[in-house]
């Protein structure tokens, strides 16, 4: 990068972090350190909600998704919408009534102690391990840049944002979050702009978009019924709606946005407007990774997106690379000679126009397939490769492509949205291992000054934790699947146990303690043996939970349960 982008890249983070630590700066409390004095207004939950759940893995990732498995991942948010209003209807007001530090304090009021730290423990550990995914994020781009090794970048990465998520606690992320999804609105919109503008003379959005959806990357809806297909409507709908109520519901990351709201109204706004708004973001976001094929179908394309992992190949095997990038070589020739016959024949619907498409398509598959000969090989020859350059994809347009300043502002983007995410779930794990797990099994309760010293070195464990989690992460492919995937083996089992508690009031604690160790037994067994694909896992999770239960009323007799 340039002198100029280094320090449009280093000022907008520094800010940010000062920013952080004087915002957060005077805390006295935990009501003020995990719950901000519950004073955030509805746009503020609102901001909180998406950042925390828009992680750089978002910016990151998705465009390479979309790049290469076209758009469809947008149906994993349809289900989100209706799951808003089943969680403003039924899990907020019993959070704001019971004026709650985590979301799993109500299942010890419902059931039991044991049942509230068995709930908290599976939070715990699929929070964990997504967070150290998500500080992996960014720091492969730091990795790419610097030419650093990525366990450093991984070091560095997690270590900045913990100064004002130790020092500030949930005041320092709700304000810092609000400076941070600004900036990264307003840079992503300006980067599809230029993506645009960067394509070849006279080629432009609407020539764009028919390239993109001729390669089959607009494929947003897709109605085919397949348990296996990871993305299509009905798992969207259904699955997706089971893992939005799930997470948004009782993941304590999003629960402890909307339980800082000044009360029950500014809380249920927030949240609705987030499903109102989530799915337009998400579309645009994939919608530029869509456009990215096309712009490389057009302009010379790498053989590998990840140049250092390739690079490595070179060095280890140079035969095989030449002849890779030979092939490689022709293909793009022909590729980009194809793309651009059709946009010049698009108007004629001529015979000549179909079989030029046929073309273009089967250069495609040729494509794929040599892209796939060249990450196997990487594969072999350095076991400590990523697994795929899916991630990368993004991330080389901007290198190659944006001009200088814009570079440096992109890479802070992915920087803040990383911070965001990751600083949120730093607390809501921070309020869990303290609240539900350490504090419970305490005899004498502890004054203020010390209960906030206890937040402060949960916080700073878990960052920790987190960290060396990143360090595994190489092995994962996609980012944006790989957390999604993993919150899937752990949220319906979750989501049941507070349906239940919701629903079910014959039910005791015994008996859902025992439906959730089966229930959770159950999902990875599924999932083991692949049986479908990992949305549907939720639905089973959760229905698992009820069916248990209720099988359990045949040796758990009910008894009279506080609401």
């Amino acid at each position: 990068m340039s002198t100029i982008d280094w320090t449009v890249l280093i000022v907008t983070l520094v800010a940010v972090v000062v920013y952080g630590v004087f915002i957060g700066r005077g805390q006295k409390s935990n009501e003020s350190y995990l719950k901000a004095d519950n004073k955030m207004p509805w746009y503020i939950v609102l901001i909180g909600i998406m950042a925390t759940q828009a992680s750089a893995i978002t910016f990151l990732s998705a465009p390479g998704q979309a790049y290469t498995d076209g758009m469809r991942f947008v149906q994993y948010y349809f289900g989100l919408p209706l799951a808003m209003i089943v969680i403003c209807i039924t899990f907020i007001p019993i959070f704001q009534r019971l004026n709650v530090y985590t979301a799993y304090e109500y299942l010890e009021n419902r059931f039991d102690k044991k049942t509230r730290v068995l709930t908290s423990l599976l939070f715990l550990f699929s929070r964990g391990l997504s967070t150290g995914i998500s500080i992996y994020a960014p720091s492969i781009i730091l990795s790419s840049v610097l030419n650093w090794n990525i366990y450093i970048t991984n070091v560095l990465t997690g270590g900045i944002l913990m100064i004002y998520t130790y020092v500030g606690g949930a005041k320092a992320i709700a304000h810092t979050q609000k400076l941070q999804f600004l900036i990264i609105l307003g840079t992503m919109a300006f980067a599809g702009y230029l993506l645009i503008q960067n394509m070849p003379n006279g080629i432009g959005f609407k020539d764009a978009l028919y390239l993109a959806g001729k390669s089959g990357k607009l494929n947003v809806i897709t109605t085919e019924f397949d348990w296996k297909d990871k993305y299509n409507i009905w798992s969207g709908l259904i699955g997706g709606f089971f893992l939005a109520l799930s997470y948004f519901g009782t993941d304590q990351s999003q629960v402890g946005r909307y339980i800082t709201a000044k009360d029950d109204t500014n809380a249920k706004m927030g949240l609705l407007l987030n499903g109102l708004v989530k799915i337009p973001m998400q579309f645009a976001i994939l919608l530029i990774g869509a456009l990215l094929f096309a712009f490389f179908s057009l302009k010379p394309a790498p053989i590998y997106f990840n140049e250092r992992s390739y690079q490595h190949l070179k060095e280890a095997k140079p035969e095989q690379a030449a002849v890779f990038e030979k092939e490689h070589q022709d293909l793009q020739t022909k590729f980009n000679a194809e793309s651009k016959e059709i946009l010049k024949l698009k108007e004629t619907q001529s015979p000549q126009l179909k079989k030029t498409i046929q073309d273009f398509k089967n250069t495609q598959t040729q494509v794929k397939a040599l892209h796939g000969r060249v990450e196997e090989a990487i594969n072999h020859s350095n076991y400590n490769a990523e697994k795929t350059d899916t991630n990368y994809i993004f991330l080389y347009f901007v290198k190659n492509t944006l001009p200088v300043g814009m570079i440096g502002l992109l890479f802070a983007v992915i920087f803040l949205a990383s911070w965001g995410s990751i600083s949120a779930a730093l607390n809501s794990l921070a309020a869990c291992s303290l609240k539900d797990v350490h504090l419970i099994f305490k005899k004498e309760i502890p004054d203020d000054a010390t209960e906030l010293k206890y937040s402060r070195l949960h916080t700073l464990a878990w960052g920790i934790f987190s960290i060396g989690v990143a360090m595994f992460a190489t092995q994962m492919g996609s980012l944006i699947e790989a957390v999604n995937v993993l919150g899937s083996l752990f949220y319906g089992p979750i989501l049941g146990i507070f349906l239940v508690a919701f629903y079910y009031k014959k039910i005791n604690g015994a008996n859902v303690f025992i439906s959730a160790i089966l229930s959770e037994i159950t999902v990875i067994a599924v999932y083991q043996f692949d049986i479908v694909s990992f949305l549907w896992l939720n639905v089973i999770g959760a229905a698992a939970v009820i069916i248990f239960s209720t099988i359990g009323l045949l040796f758990y007799k009910p008894k009279a349960v506080n609401s």
